[in-house]
């Protein structure tokens, strides 16, 4: 479908009328060139060299603060990357800009004056597609090597030719500690890497980190070892059995089933599936299974990080955490890898006796209070931690925002942002729970938040299992019809997105007729989450660096993807 055979948008949205996209169309005047209809929002056509005055146009003006995600792509006879747009206050509330570029020129202009979460999205966008960001800060590779040859993700990229990667043609990330003299103020500093294995990066996580005495001057995180191209290997897999299994393999930690759901509710919309309410609750249950195993190794691995507590307070989250994926095994079959949610439901009820099944998920729940409290006593009333993490790591409002900060992140900085309960899916809605948030902004008050979700997430779980003892067995359906076959309309395009245990874990598809699709993105909490670091420990000493760096939580299996 062509540009000029796009149906005019007047109302789009969650519900219909609640985005007036005919007021933004005034609103940006002459720079729209044309209406775009995605299925989860409208969207507005505008020229390369328009992309900061429409965004900050619609940031300051219309009130859409949070750039979720950008999304780049070749067409046959064009570039194009896409500006997802969402409101903090009301996610339900998007649009989209779509900007694009010709083949033999493709050069935009730079959303980063206006969001600075746009630095690394466009850089990715530049890595992997081939756009060119003018007037973005750090335009350079971001997930593949420097002497990379090629965009993996561009039309022509020869998939079969061999990369050779030299280190000679840059330096070597290994090299010797050395102190460079500063010839502004005549101090010495030092250059040290961080990584990128290194217990306390959490993973393949390199930080190239300059050095006043303990002091940071920079830090510039260095990500993509883990990189393995899941979008391309979802863009080969076909909608109905073949994408499953690869969101595991995201944020492999213990967020499986968060993972699942991300692809799962954007492939339902994108295809039109229902899903039974039955297969709903288990869906809901299964998640706040999964958050919690997240958010106690969150726990455990702070507390490594900032006490080099092992014995205690590690292994004391590392207990409850096996309760959770305990449960997790028995109704999924495995412990990692899960591969249990279906388009259209479940794979597979209830473990049997269901009896036996509810009693010790209700076990687990019923200790987390007094497990929550040794937590307590051991971490938030221990004077080290919190000589370590009050008033450091510090991420304002505002500056959470401007990075695309999401879940506990910007839970701990006060944004009271959670799509749970503000773009409502799943069984959520019908269940009485409270989104936690803290403003201390700091490290300290980022554990909280997690720590408290914990005890929601038990809330939700509970009133799950009373739900599912109580179901009549004849209603039982764990999965709606769905077609052998999934081949939605071609150009079809959404954007969705799930509360998963790090914030907002969305995908964006664009159908080409096929059942498979013609593109897909991914959008990772991790991700923009990690782009804050720099702001929270400039300035700061070195151990607030580590500190910051676990109060992140972040995955390099979500980072790089």
């Amino acid at each position: 479908m062509s540009r000029s055979e796009l149906p005019d948008t007047t109302e789009v949205g969650v519900d219909e009328g609640e985005v007036d996209y005919d007021a933004l169309e005034a609103l940006l005047g002459e720079k729209v060139l044309e209406r775009e209809d995605h299925i989860n929002a409208g969207g507005f056509v505008i020229r390369p060299d328009d992309v900061q005055d429409v965004l900050s146009t619609l940031r300051h003006e219309a009130g859409f603060d949070h750039l979720s995600n950008v999304t780049a792509q070749q067409y046959e006879d064009r570039y194009e990357s896409i500006y997802h747009l969402k409101k903090y206050d009301d996610p339900t509330q998007e649009v989209n800009v779509i900007v694009p570029t010709p083949t033999d020129e493709p050069v935009s202009e730079s959303a980063e004056p206006v969001f600075r979460t746009a630095e690394w999205h466009e850089r990715e966008a530049y890595d992997l597609v081939g756009i060119e960001y003018e007037d973005n800060p750090d335009l350079r590779r971001i997930l593949l090597p420097e002497t990379w040859t090629g965009h993996p993700l561009g039309g022509d990229y020869d998939q079969t030719k061999p990369q050779v990667v030299s280190l000679t043609e840059h330096a070597n990330p290994l090299q010797d500690d050395h102190k460079v003299e500063n010839d502004n103020d005549g101090t010495d500093t030092m250059f040290l890497n961080i990584g990128p294995h290194h217990p306390a990066t959490h993973g393949v996580l390199h930080l190239k980190t300059v050095l006043d005495g303990e002091q940071v001057l920079d830090v510039d995180p260095d990500i993509g070892y883990l990189h393995r191209c899941e979008e391309q290997m979802c863009q080969q897999g076909t909608y109905r059995h073949q994408i499953m299994p690869y969101p595991d393999r995201w944020d492999y930690i213990s967020a499986g089933l968060l993972n699942e759901w991300a692809y799962a509710r954007t492939a339902e919309d994108l295809a039109d599936l229902d899903v039974p309410e039955y297969a709903q609750i288990i869906r809901t249950m299964g998640a706040e299974l999964c958050r919690i195993a997240s958010h106690l190794l969150a726990l455990a691995t702070f507390a490594l990080d900032i006490n080099g507590d092992f014995t205690a307070t590690f292994m004391y989250a590392i207990r409850e955490r096996e309760k959770a994926q305990n449960i997790l095994e028995d109704l999924t079959g495995q412990r990692l890898m899960f591969n249990y949610f279906r388009l259209g439901g479940v794979a597979w009820d209830l473990p049997e006796p269901r009896e036996e099944f509810f009693e010790k998920t209700r076990d687990f729940t019923n200790g987390l209070p007094e497990a929550s409290e040794e937590f307590h006593n051991l971490l938030t009333n221990n004077e080290i931690l919190q000589a370590r993490t009050i008033d450091t790591g510090v991420l304002e409002p505002e500056e959470a925002k401007q990075y695309g900060a999401t879940g506990p992140v910007a839970r701990g900085s006060g944004v009271d942002y959670d799509l749970r309960r503000d773009d409502p899916y799943g069984y959520y809605d019908e269940l009485d729970w409270d989104v936690v948030v803290e403003d201390g902004c700091d490290n300290f008050s980022r554990l909280l938040v997690r720590m408290r979700e914990v005890e929601e997430s038990a809330k939700i779980i509970d009133q799950c299992v009373d739900l599912l003892e109580d179901w009549p067995e004849d209603e039982r359906n764990i999965q709606s019809n769905v077609p052998r076959t999934i081949k939605p309309d071609p150009d079809t395009e959404i954007y969705r997105a799930v509360e998963g245990a790090k914030g907002e874990l969305g995908i964006y598809i664009r159908s080409d007729g096929t059942d498979k699709p013609g593109r897909f993105k991914i959008r990772s909490p991790c991700f923009s989450n990690l782009q804050t670091l720099p702001e929270m420990s400039e300035g700061e000493y070195i151990a607030d660096l580590i500190a910051s760096l676990g109060s992140l939580d972040i995955v390099l299996g979500e980072v790089d993807r």
